[in-house]
């Protein structure tokens, strides 16, 4: 795999202030907020403004990926069910997905981090009005490209938030704060899920009204970003007078530039988080493709009970019955995940250390696939997938975040989103190869496939047990006086 010819600087400039607590007393809201996390003196407005906005991120996010589920349900590929072309589909973001790398790592050379993260939003919401607008034009192929399209926008809104956080924050302060800014993240996906489902039962409008309800949240959270690059962590402000550097500033004299992909492979902390990335998504992919395949089914039933001949009518069933069901679905995770989020990630990474929250999902997900290999029934699917996603989104989200503390700024703007999106498409894509082979050439049980996955989960474990170990020598490294953060890798 070759990499992205990107040119960057190494050099860290946008250091964040100072971890050390401030002497002042703390004031209403920093109590409040204890009941949640950690905070000191200081903190507390820049941390709500944090939550705020990436509730508001996320909420934008659960509106359209319902819609794109349903969409591509519909979205027939003569010899292939739409299982299968989710699935693949899923690997054709992986290749797309490169070249957008490549121009985001120019971008971060190119704008100050508050500008970056307003052009791309901006960008974002003007392509949620091309697609609503395609979306009622009925255009061949539009769905498969918006399926590709909504892991753009993971890449350009989602991912830089967590970038734009983990480089506001130092690693101290990171570990007390991330939990709390990632409980807005779920609270924002439970809002987002709840607003769909509501939007698909009222009758009165059709799913497509979510992608334009979209465009709000995403608009709030510009200003909300602005807002909080000026404050900083403690409100004394992240910059100097003068004007904005990039947000990854280009090399000088001697620096060295190095590619995306590049960067990745010449750290052995990155490697491993992006095979740790890689094989839970292959794994959690595998599971969702299974349970989509199982929705299919049961909605193809429910059609033949009901005795729907029409050809629209089944059409607009089975979007909007696949719409509704993962508007619920998606209901119920991200409510496990906010009561999880809430009340007790924070105190398992004060308590447990990072290395528990990181590997609790692994092993959760090695029970569940286990269970399902067993009793591979509808409602057994769902409860499992439920439990295992709500961990995901909840307790490992803020290990994602966490695991990212002591890296440098280049790690976290150009690395971070590439992990986050090329490498969970390339999980994908093999989970799109699972379905492929196991499928169509081995014609495999249900069972079966779930027992190929708990082998990946094993696999998953032994790797994280790693990513534990080299995240706890970055920390040291930090704590060693006149240590350049380049060489942290």
């Amino acid at each position: 795999m070759q990499s992205a010819d990107v040119d960057v600087a190494p050099a860290v400039t946008q250091a964040p202030a100072s971890d050390s607590p401030r002497p002042e007393r703390r004031s209403p809201l920093d109590s409040t907020l204890r009941l949640f996390t950690e905070v000191r003196p200081g903190e507390g407005l820049t941390a709500v403004i944090m939550f705020a906005n990436v509730f508001l991120i996320l909420c934008a996010y659960y509106l359209v990926k319902p819609v794109r589920d349903g969409w591509i349900a519909v979205s027939a590929v003569k010899g292939f069910s739409s299982a299968e072309v989710k699935a693949y589909t899923s690997f054709a973001q992986g290749v797309v997905l490169i070249g957008a790398m490549t121009l985001y790592a120019r971008l971060v050379m190119r704008w100050p981090r508050r500008g970056l993260i307003t052009r791309t939003t901006l960008f974002c919401m003007s392509n949620l009005l091309v697609f609503w607008m395609l979306r009622h034009a009925h255009i061949a192929g539009a769905a498969i490209v918006f399926y590709i399209w909504v892991g753009m926008f993971g890449l350009f809104v989602v991912s830089q938030f967590w970038a734009f956080a983990a480089d506001l924050y130092g690693d101290e302060r990171g570990r007390r704060i991330m939990p709390l800014i990632a409980l807005g993240a779920t609270a924002g996906a439970v809002a987002g899920s709840l607003i769909t489902e509501a939007i698909v039962r009222s009758g009165t409008l059709d799913s497509s009204a979510s992608l334009l309800l979209a465009n709000v949240p995403l608009l709030a959270s510009i200003g909300l970003t602005a807002l909080a690059d000026a404050r900083g962590a403690t409100g004394e402000g992240a910059h100097p007078p003068g004007p904005r550097p990039p947000a990854v500033p280009r090399a000088t004299g001697d620096g060295q530039h190095v590619g995306v992909l590049a960067l990745v492979f010449s750290s052995r902390y990155l490697l491993a988080v992006a095979g740790i990335t890689l094989l839970m998504h292959w794994v959690i992919t595998n599971g969702d493709n299974l349970l989509f395949r199982t929705v299919q089914e049961a909605l193809t039933n429910d059609l033949a009970a009901r005795g729907v001949a029409d050809a629209q009518a089944m059409r607009v069933f089975v979007q909007e019955g696949t719409t509704a069901f993962y508007g619920s679905f998606f209901f119920w995770v991200n409510l496990c995940a906010l009561v999880l989020q809430a009340f007790v990630a924070s105190r398992l990474l004060k308590y447990g250390g990072f290395g528990v929250i990181l590997l609790l999902l692994p092993i959760i997900a090695l029970l569940s696939q286990s269970m399902m290999a067993v009793v591979p029934l509808l409602l057994v699917v769902r409860v499992m997938k439920t439990a295992e996603s709500s961990t995901s989104y909840s307790i490992n989200n803020t290990a994602q975040q966490v695991l990212w503390l002591p890296t440098t700024t280049e790690m976290k703007y150009k690395a971070k989103p590439a992990i986050e999106t090329f490498f969970v498409r390339v999980g994908d894509g093999l989970a799109a190869l699972t379905v492929f082979v196991g499928v169509r050439f081995y014609a495999l049980a249900t069972p079966a496939l779930f027992v190929f996955n708990a082998f990946l989960v094993v696999l998953w474990l032994l790797l994280g047990v790693f990513v534990v170990r080299e995240h706890q020598r970055l920390r040291d490294l930090q704590k060693v006086p006149g240590l350049e953060p380049q060489s942290f890798a």
